[in-house]
This record gives C-alpha cells, sequence and structure tokens, in this order.
C-alpha cells in the first residue's frame, strides 16, 4: 500500500506467484519412469535381463525420485505430485531400512563368516590373509577359486589356520571352495546347483552342533542366462525347522531382485540388512569405477543374531569382502 500527497491511501492489488511455466506434460514425464520403476519394484514385475540388471540400481532410482517430486510440487500439480509422492515413499521403504540395524540377540555359540569371490583366482594372496588374520572368520567362502589360489593361500599360511576344507575349485569363473577352522563334511544332494560350482558342507561348531553351510555363486543376469540365474534361487532349500543354514558368496543379485527377495523370504535374512549395511556397495572395487551395487552376501536363518557385518576391499579382485559376526542359537 502506498499513500499519495493529498493524504489519501492508494491501494496496490497484491501479485500472485506465478508456478514456473512447465508443461504438465514435461512433469510427467520426468514422473513416469520412477513411477514404473516403483511398480517394478514393489510388485516383483521384473522381466528380462535388462531389468534384472537395472533392478540393483533401485537405491539410486529411490534418491533420484526427489528430483520428479520436488519438480511437481513446484508447479502445483496436485496429481503430479500425489504420484510422485508415492513413487519416493515406496521406493524409499524398498531400500532404507537396510541401512538400520534391527536387534539382534548377543548370546549363542559365536561363528565369524567370511566371503570373497577371487576373480579366477587373481586375488592377492597375501591380502587375503592379512584379512584372514585380522578378522578371523571361521569360515572362509570363496568363488572363482582356481587350484592355483588354493596353493598361494596355503603358502602364505591359510593351511595353518583353516585345515578343513570342501573344495569344487576349476581354472575359470566355476571355482568355488570353502576353508574352515571346524570339522567340514560334504554335503551331498542338499539341493541342484545351478551356475558356478556351488559346495554344500556340514560345518561342525563347538557348542552349536551342526550348521548346513553354502557356498553360493550364481550366474549373473546377462542374456539368457537370466533363466538359470533365477532358477538358482528357486532350487537353494527353504529353512529347516531342525538345523541351521548359511548361505554365503556372489549371489549376483540385491535384495531388489525379486527372485532374491523370494528365496530370503523362506525363513531366511541378509546380514548386511540386519546389521544396517545392506546399502553398501561390493562391486566392482579395484576399477576406474567406484563400487556401486550390492550382490555378495551372507545370507543366515532368521533365528541366527548378528552381530555385526563389515565390507573389506581386497587387492587383485573386482569383488569386496563380506565378513559377518554370528551368533548361533540352540536349536
Amino acid at each position: 500500500m502506498s499513500t499519495d500527497t493529498a493524504g489519501g491511501a492508494i491501494l496496490t492489488p497484491v501479485r500472485r506467484r506465478r508456478s514456473p511455466r512447465i508443461p504438465s506434460a514435461l512433469v510427467w514425464a520426468a514422473i513416469t519412469p520412477f513411477a514404473a520403476w516403483a511398480a517394478a519394484r514393489v510388485t516383483g514385475l521384473e522381466r528380462g535381463s535388462l531389468t534384472a540388471q537395472l533392478m540393483t540400481a533401485t537405491p539410486y532410482a529411490a534418491a533420484g525420485s526427489l528430483l520428479p517430486l520436488l519438480l511437481a510440487a513446484t508447479t502445483r500439480r496436485r496429481a503430479a505430485t500425489a504420484v510422485a509422492l508415492v513413487t519416493t515413499a515406496a521406493l524409499g521403504f524398498s531400500v532404507l531400512p537396510r541401512a538400520f540395524a534391527s536387534a539382534q540377540p548377543s548370546s549363542g555359540a559365536p561363528l565369524r563368516v567370511l566371503t570373497l569371490n577371487m576373480l579366477f583366482g587373481h586375488a592377492d594372496p597375501g591380502a587375503v590373509m592379512d584379512l584372514v588374520r585380522q578378522l578371523r572368520p571361521d569360515v572362509l567362502s570363496a568363488q572363482e577359486l582356481t587350484p592355483g589360489m588354493v596353493e598361494e593361500l596355503d603358502a602364505a599360511g591359510l593351511k595353518d589356520v583353516m585345515s578343513h576344507r570342501v573344495l569344487q575349485t576349476a581354472w575359470s569363473a566355476s571355482g568355488s571352495g570353502l576353508f574352515s577352522r571346524y570339522p567340514l563334511t560334504p554335503l551331498e544332494n542338499l539341493f541342484q546347483p545351478i551356475g558356478h560350482n556351488m559346495p554344500a558342507a556340514v560345518l561342525s561348531v563347538p557348542g552349536a552342533g551342526n550348521i548346513e553351510f553354502v557356498d553360493v555363486h550364481t550366474f549373473p543376469p546377462l542374456g539368457s542366462q537370466v533363466h538359470e540365474w533365477s532358477a538358482a534361487f528357486a532350487a537353494f532349500p527353504g529353512a529347516s525347522p531342525d538345523r541351521l543354514r548359511i548361505f554365503a558368496g556372489d549371489f549376483n543379485a540385491s535384495l531388489d531382485h525379486a527372485a532374491m527377495r523370494r528365496f530370503v523370504s523362506r525363513g531366511y535374512a541378509d546380514s548386511a540388512d540386519r546389521a544396517g549395511q545392506g546399502l553398501v556397495p561390493t562391486w566392482p572395487v579395484n576399477s576406474r569405477i567406484p563400487p556401486v551395487i550390492t550382490i555378495d552376501h551372507v545370507v543366515v536363518d532368521r533365528r541366527i543374531g548378528v552381530r555385526g557385518v563389515s565390507i573389506h576391499t581386497v587387492p587383485g579382485t573386482d569383488h569386496r569382502a563380506v565378513f559377518a559376526d554370528l551368533s548361533l542359537p540352540s536349536i
């Protein structure tokens, strides 16, 4: 309001702020890909190799969905804002719980598990042994394990601390093996492995009895291998009421994959998820590209407590090692 020289008042109308003139079609074009992503993630409607690969980027899609939400809110388009808000909420609730630890029982026999994909046996054996000495795992689950890598690890001292082993080595990506401080007995016919070698064994743990342990290495969901990748998760056995079971290795899948979630829902839990480390990426590493996706896991029976999980970089391989400190209940 302003006043003239004669003492009168001149009322100046207040101008309303106009919303940015952004076409409605542009706003919807920004929202639609994220909405479709959220729908696919929530319903598990993954189809084919491409969507399976894209699904590993869901945490980044959740963060990115804030941008179209801001755009819709700024332009004051109510319908678009509502859709964008639901999209962001759906993606956020899908991934954020992995960043928060859940309460776990601390009693029970301890079991420390370390898993590492050794990239065709190129992992630095000295660095692997340094990690073994530092973390003192009771079990080492190795993927892409070659006969030469076993010799190098033993020469570096592994045979002195983990003399028990069930190995299915190969001069290729298919080689795998379990090393343990405790007695291991090969376990046959637990399931039909689909993918690389996946040795299974019965682990005799003092104070906890026998634990079934599986070294996991599925095919990646690339091209036609996506069918074998999906079938591998369906082939894994569900939890047993009279036996504790642990799966550790390179799953080539994240918790945003429907196949992985269906497997975990059959009586298991991802240890990193429980420890609040479920969003820490494990691949790739030691390259120009930083780690961006989480595909290496230690999956445990839900009755097993998780004291902590840590992720470690080892020279010579493109995967990071996952270490899980577990607590085994009596059953």
